[in-house]
């Protein structure tokens, strides 16, 4: 007698030839305003989903709010003496499209402070849980373990009156990011720094104290600014933003909403993209002995590694269409900040030949690089080694587009989400090869 596993394996082995002929002959065919193609490979291009916060443009990347990421580092405030602009700026810049004064600035780097003491129950959370848990799952089971403390579920509970539920939405979006760091760096140090930690500086901003509480030392304060802006947002359509304003729109609160979007971006087609492109370079450089090709023989070996099937990780993005601005903000950093690094030498070489093999070969319509391409090397050059918390950092900075998105979605009283499903047995007869 079968086993139930068995014969399942047996199911799926007979319907994936169906899947695979409806996509092959009869992707293009309409099933309404979409394509079957589209209904099978994730609904890839459809026009679904409605943000203010950012647009991917194919050829100018990434727009917050209508400015470009070169546009947004130059007026929004920076503190002091560095180069990049306040994490607590660029929040009420994703919020409100208007660019803060410094003096609106201080003002929300001081009610960031105040904010972002984080409950004891979420350290000893994380210290119940075992110490070879991976970062993101820590990372999420805080952000969720928060919950209790939701004013939009408390909003909710006396009586949800739906004009005004962007207000507690807000609330407790602002709460999360004032914490996420405190969080991320507590993850940082009892998992990877002997359990010592640091305690948080009252007289730094959001980046800065960041920085000092994972115990890295300048530029790097500068590093998390650029990284959590040139990370927080990408649209709606990708997962992680996806999946925060899908649970949003059950009126879930912003700590259900966020987990699961953190949840979604620590997937490996997500956001585990960086950890494997520089896990990739540094396996290319010790097959070459630590030494930096030349041109030519770099030119070599991508053509190597093309002709025998495998792709050049890092480069190619399903949207644009030029080298990606998040990816040219991190190459400035580096060539001001350590020009001489072995593996931003290889990284900047294959950029320097990478683009036209890949026009030559044929085979993919966007030949330059994208950000995942540069953002492990500055993490490693810093001493910050530990793959698996990449992601982490990642999730700090995407934190601010999806929950700036939920606070609007509220404000706007967007419905809940719900799209229409066809079985294959539909499709096959859309397709005029139902049997």
């Amino acid at each position: 007698m079968a086993t139930l596993k068995e014969k399942l394996r047996e199911k799926i082995e007979a319907h994936r030839p169906r899947t695979t002929r409806l996509l092959k002959e009869y992707g293009d065919v309409k099933v309404g305003e979409v394509t079957i193609s589209q209904t099978i490979n994730g609904m890839r291009g459809v026009k679904g989903l409605t943000t203010d916060i950012s647009y991917l443009d194919p050829y100018e990347g990434i727009r917050f709010r209508g400015r470009t990421i070169p546009e947004v580092m130059e007026v929004i405030p920076k503190p002091e003496g560095k180069d990049y602009p306040y994490v607590e700026a660029f929040w009420y810049y994703l919020l409100t499209g208007d660019v803060p004064t410094l003096e609106e600035t201080k003002e929300i780097v001081e009610e960031f402070k105040q904010r972002r003491t984080v409950p004891q129950y979420v350290f000893d959370i994380l210290r119940a849980m075992p110490r070879d848990t991976h970062p993101m799952t820590m990372f999420s089971a805080a952000v969720l373990s928060m919950q209790r403390e939701s004013k939009f579920a408390k909003f909710y509970a006396e009586g949800f009156n739906k004009m005004t539920a962007w207000e507690p939405m807000y609330e407790d979006a602002t709460d999360i990011i004032a914490r996420l760091p405190i969080i991320a760096a507590y993850i940082y140090r009892m998992k990877y720094k002997g359990d010592v930690h640091i305690p948080a500086d009252p007289d730094l901003d959001l980046g800065g104290n960041f920085a000092h509480m994972m115990g890295l030392p300048e530029p790097y304060d500068d590093v998390a600014r650029m990284y959590f802006i040139i990370h927080s947002d990408h649209e709606s359509g990708n997962v992680s933003a996806h999946a925060t304003h899908l649970v949003a729109s059950a009126l879930s609160d912003a700590y259900y909403s966020l987990s699961a979007g953190l949840d979604g971006l620590a997937g490996p087609l997500h956001g585990l993209a960086n950890q494997e492109v520089l896990k990739w370079i540094q396996g290319v450089m010790k097959k070459m002995d630590g030494k930096l090709p030349s041109e030519e023989e770099m030119k070599k070996f991508v053509w190597d590694t093309l002709n025998s099937g495998q792709v050049i990780p890092g480069y190619g993005h399903a949207v644009l269409r030029k080298t990606d601005p998040r990816y040219m903000a991190q190459r400035e950093f580096a060539l001001k900040h350590l020009p001489d690094d072995p593996i931003f030498k290889f990284v900047s070489r294959l950029y320097d030949v990478v683009p036209d093999i890949l026009r030559e070969h044929g085979k993919a319509k966007n030949p330059w690089p994208n950000v995942d391409a540069h953002s492990g090397v500055i993490q490693w050059h810093y001493g910050l080694r530990e793959y698996d918390f990449y992601t982490v950092l990642f999730g700090v900075g995407r934190a601010m587009g999806v929950l700036a998105n939920i606070t609007w979605d509220r404000g706007l009283g967007y419905a809940i989400e719900r799209p229409k499903s066809l079985t294959t047995d539909m499709l096959e007869e859309i397709a005029g090869i139902k049997k």
